[in-house]
């Protein structure tokens, strides 16, 4: 299981999973959901208590993705397979990512 954090703004607003069988789970944190004042992430995650649940990468997570001979040099330089989506989302949106949302690595387990 790999596990990162997902900020907005600078503040997490929840956890993203991926499990041993490659499927994926997203979760807001109860403060964020309680706070009318806090966003949701994307239009397509509202706010909610219970976690989404998908067997791939959820489509706001994978347009934060490079593509093309891009994709390519960042798996290349940091030794990801070009299939490991969660993997290269965790290289290449903790620092440089578009718009409010970045992902953070957690040693949570």
């Amino acid at each position: 299981m790999r596990r990162a954090k997902i900020l907005f703004k600078e503040r997490e607003a929840g956890l993203l999973t991926q499990h041993d069988d490659g499927t994926f789970m997203f979760q807001y944190h109860d403060f964020w959901v309680e706070n009318a004042e806090r966003p949701p992430i994307s239009l397509t995650l509202p706010k909610r208590r219970e976690p989404y649940e998908s067997d791939f990468l959820f489509p706001f997570f994978y347009n934060m993705l490079p593509e093309g001979s891009n994709k390519q040099v960042i798996c290349k330089l940091n030794q990801i397979d070009d299939d490991d989506y969660f993997g290269l989302l965790m290289v290449t949106a903790k620092h440089d990512a578009i718009g409010a949302v970045r992902v953070q690595k957690t040693d949570e387990i």
